[in-house]
């Protein structure tokens, strides 16, 4: 009897659209803030380098460079406190947690950018990172193959 009762809790605290998004994805979360009797909506951006936990009760950490400062906030998934979630771009990561990046600073915390191209005749993915003559390099013979 517990058990049905618990399913049948989840199925109604469950959020049915929720946006796709994996770890190393840069996004940004919006956050329904109260001040007083008025409501607004506050956007919080960063990198994702956690998720945790399943169903309901599932969390997710973004993680931020705010005046030299690392932030890190966790996230209830399914929160009717979190209006949207907006990915801007994907990375190409290896690990389930990048808790690594706590001890980077500047230019090191950014991770290797996962593009899709997409050519008229085959869709291919490629890698690129923002720095380095070699990316730069990829980058031009990407573009001039797409031309």
């Amino acid at each position: 009897m517990s058990q049905e009762l618990i399913r049948l809790v989840e199925a109604r605290a469950k959020k049915e659209n929720v946006s796709q998004f994996e770890i190393g994805d840069r996004v940004n979360v919006h956050c329904k803030i109260l001040e007083g009797d008025k409501e607004r909506i506050q956007v919080f951006n960063g990198d994702v380098i956690a998720r945790s936990g399943s169903g309901v009760c599932e969390t997710f950490t973004v993680r931020r460079i705010v005046a030299g400062q690392g932030v890190e906030r966790k996230f209830p998934l399914h929160s009717p406190k979190i209006a949207l979630i907006e990915v801007l771009r994907s990375s190409v990561v290896r690990r389930a947690k990048l808790y690594y990046l706590r001890d980077r600073v500047g230019k090191k915390t950014r991770l290797e950018e996962l593009r899709v191209e997409r050519n008229e005749a085959e869709a291919k993915v490629v890698k690129t990172k923002k720095r380095g003559k070699k990316a730069a390099q990829a980058r031009r013979e990407a573009k001039k193959a797409a031309e």
